[in-house]
Formats: C-alpha cells, structure tokens, sequence
C-alpha cells in the first residue's frame, strides 16, 4: 500500500504521550498514530471479523468432525 505524508501539529503534550506510548508499544509514533486511526474507523476490527470468518470456513470441516454439527450438538437451543 502506498504511504503519503501527512503533517499534524499538536500541542507539546499530546506529542510527548504519542512518543511514550508508542515507545512503550515498540512502533514508531507514525505506525501508533496510524493505528488510532485505523481503529477509530474500525478497519482493524473488520480485518479481524474478516479473518475469522476465513478461519471458520478453512477449517468448518475440522471443527465438525471434532464437535459435530449443530443439528448433532444435543445443547442447541440451550441458553
């Protein structure tokens, strides 16, 4: 994916908290920021219900033989 810059100023505090706790993440200040940004618009949430939802279909087959189906499990309809 492409990068393009972007400038931001902030006031000398904000930028302090974004280095410590991007230090403390082990990421640059630019990678933190961008994955704020990201979660504030919920594309790293997507990411991870899109992933599962890949895991599940990969491996529907091994959980089946495994647990069974859901017509199988004698809990369905259970809460």
């Amino acid at each position: 994916m492409a990068k393009t810059q972007l400038n931001v100023r902030v006031d000398e505090g904000t930028a302090r908290a974004a280095r410590e706790r991007a230090l403390a993440r082990g990421m640059s200040v630019n990678r933190y920021i961008e994955e704020l940004v990201k979660q504030d618009t919920g594309e790293v949430g997507q990411t991870f219900v899109e992933a599962a939802a890949d895991f599940m279909k990969q491996y529907e087959s091994v959980f089946a033989d495994e647990f069974g189906t859901e017509s199988e499990n004698p809990r369905e309809g259970r809460r």
